[in-house]
């Protein structure tokens, strides 16, 4: 894992912009993994300047995201299809067609999970693969106890992460409970990996995912197993850590090393 420690909410979003430009830039018709939540809004309306001031294109882009709620239609006002395009799709010269969100209103849950891993595989796999985190280590909808080679499936949502999205929906409107998510033996399968978080309420989890055991009771700490994955915190979200001054000293001699490389 590289850890990048940055001093707020605003850094970290830039950060991960630059990662995502750069990518871009660097191959026009990538394969993006996106994900919703309020953590990467601030990184898609960097990306949306960036779009409009003719820095990046993503005119050649597909993007798969992460996951969907189960019984919601593309047109409901909560599900992650109305989220995207209305946080990044509609502002950015992207193809919709060329862009993929599991289908919650699917009559066959189980058949669209295996034809979400189809579209990805008729692809060419996920360049560069967009993740959150929420407080008890998820990532995607991969609750704990999900396995650490799940594929694209069906899962039940904990208390905890209904109870944190509650926000998002009114009192007596209905709230799912069930979710189609890519798998994390499917975000492992991207060839880089950028976890964005912020704040003091996901201290917790990024302790556990960095410094704890791997084990699926933090889904998330399967990063420790993959060969590029980026951790984009906060200085908030990095206040559990053992030893911060570590982590940042390891960064810079990273940034270092980059530096020399690509001099040569």
């Amino acid at each position: 894992m590289q850890i990048v420690i940055l001093n707020d909410a605003i850094e970290v979003a830039a950060y991960g912009a630059d990662i995502f430009t750069a990518q871009l830039n660097r191959n026009a018709n990538s394969v993006l993994g996106l994900a919703t939540g309020s953590t990467p809004v601030a990184l898609y309306q960097a990306l949306i300047e960036r779009n409009k001031a003719g820095d990046v294109s993503f005119s050649d882009v597909t993007s798969f995201n992460l996951d969907e709620y189960l019984g919601l239609d593309g047109s409901h006002p909560q599900s992650y299809r109305h989220f995207m395009n209305s946080q990044l799709f509609d502002h950015i010269d992207i193809n919709k067609a060329h862009t993929y969100v599991p289908p919650g209103d699917a009559k066959n849950p189980v058949s669209a999970c295996h034809e979400y891993e189809e579209k990805i595989a008729e692809k060419g796999g996920i360049d560069i693969q967009l993740l959150g985190i929420g407080r008890n280590g998820h990532i995607g909808f991969n609750e704990p106890s999900s396995g650490l080679t799940s594929r694209t499936r069906v899962k039940t949502l904990t208390k905890a992460t209904i109870d944190d999205n509650a926000r998002f929906f009114k009192p007596d409107e209905y709230q799912p409970h069930l979710s189609i998510t890519m798998g994390i033996g499917t975000i492992l399968d991207a060839r880089k990996v950028v976890l964005l978080a912020t704040g003091e309420n996901k201290a917790e989890a990024i302790q556990a995912m960095i410094e704890g055991p791997l084990t699926a009771a933090c889904p998330a700490s399967a990063l420790q197993m993959h060969r590029d994955a980026v951790i984009v915190i906060d200085k908030a979200a990095a206040s559990k850590l053992k030893d911060i001054e570590f982590y940042q000293h390891i960064e810079a001699e990273n940034q270092k090393l980059q530096a020399y490389l690509a001099s040569l």
